[in-house]
């Protein structure tokens, strides 16, 4: 008898982890009727595979697939409009360094199936939310460590140079341009996040020109990261979210009530001065004026506004994802959020 109890209890136990498992992935959406299929574009293995063969017939062939892309790409992002597409074409084929780079992506990324997967996701639950978003080409491409995901007319680049892993041997050669707080983040699993930021920030929700204070940025970029929250893979961390180590997350988590304290007490949420405000939203190895001995997380304004927003959505279970977006008033969503961290 006390055998079968054992077992009762085990099986009740497994049926509620199953029904808690169940209900946790049922508070999102079913996407699974929405129509996507997510492909992306390999403008850098043509560009690469095209190598010794005819420079005229190359330009025209990439120029008539890729249409604006390839403008962009040419006469932008490794390029200028003074020299012909030929011209072009031909100097990267000639630079060593650059062909190093294209061979070094090519053997990183032989195949991007994990990306379209979680872009596929992804973009289902964009098109759930909003129906009428115009999903663009995706393209991937090498520019020398200049463009991580420039959006233009129909087309979003993923420039995997820009993701080769944070111990790549080419980002260490080049920390005077891109120090290593940013390329820490140049990894695989930071493409769908930073292709997901992008266009939300670009197509979806430009923000406002009326943004002046401390308070309208830290909750317009504490909307854009729930967004992120909503429409990304589960597996997604936050502190990819949001491009912290796991160390700097658990930093702010730590230090939520002394943040907000800080703010208030220095009166910095109404302050309109953007060189006194842009110090608490720029990305950089820590914040300044925060923290002992530069241990702080970086953008702590923009980590505050999410926690805002989260607990914004929390307390008021009736709002809805477009009615979030759509609201601009930080002040009500500030007030409404009963925003006060204790700790822990």
């Amino acid at each position: 008898m006390k055998y079968n109890v054992k077992h009762k209890q085990i099986y009740l136990i497994f049926l509620f982890a199953l029904i808690f498992i169940s209900c946790k992935r049922s508070s999102r959406p079913d996407v699974s009727d929405v129509k996507v299929d997510i492909k992306i574009e390999r403008f850098d293995t043509e560009l690469l595979a095209r190598k010794g063969k005819n420079i005229e017939q190359t330009s025209n062939l990439l120029a008539k697939k890729y249409g604006v892309f390839y403008d962009d790409y040419i006469h932008k992002m490794v390029g200028t409009p003074e020299y012909t597409n030929d011209e072009i074409i031909n100097t990267l084929y000639k630079d060593q360094a650059y062909n190093d780079l294209m061979k070094e992506v090519d053997s990183i990324y032989p195949n991007l199936k994990v990306q379209e997967r979680d872009l596929t996701e992804t973009f289902k639950y964009i098109k759930y939310y909003y129906p009428k978003a115009s999903i663009p080409r995706f393209i991937t491409f090498v520019s020398g460590f200049s463009y991580p995901t420039p959006i233009g007319d129909g087309y979003l680049g993923i420039g995997l140079d820009t993701f080769l892993g944070k111990d790549s041997k080419f980002y260490r050669g080049i920390v005077e341009s891109v120090p290593l707080y940013m390329s820490r983040r140049f990894t695989p699993e930071n493409i769908v996040p930073r292709v997901a930021e992008t266009f939300a920030h670009e197509e979806l929700f430009p923000e406002p020109d009326a943004n002046r204070t401390l308070l309208s940025k830290m909750i317009f970029q504490g909307k854009i990261l729930y967004f992120l929250d909503q429409v990304l893979p589960e597996n997604v961390a936050d502190s990819t979210k949001i491009g912290y180590t796991t160390d700097q997350l658990g930093w702010a988590q730590n230090f939520e009530p002394d943040i907000w304290a800080y703010f208030l007490e220095n009166n910095n949420l109404y302050e309109t001065d953007y060189q006194k405000i842009q110090v608490y939203l720029s990305d950089g190895p820590f914040t300044p004026g925060l923290g002992d001995n530069r241990e702080s997380a970086p953008k702590l304004g923009v980590w505050t506004g999410w926690q805002i927003v989260r607990k914004y959505m929390k307390e008021n279970p009736k709002v809805t994802l477009q009615h979030l977006m759509a609201d601009n008033d930080a002040q009500k969503i500030l007030n409404e959020s009963k925003y006060k961290p204790k700790r822990k």
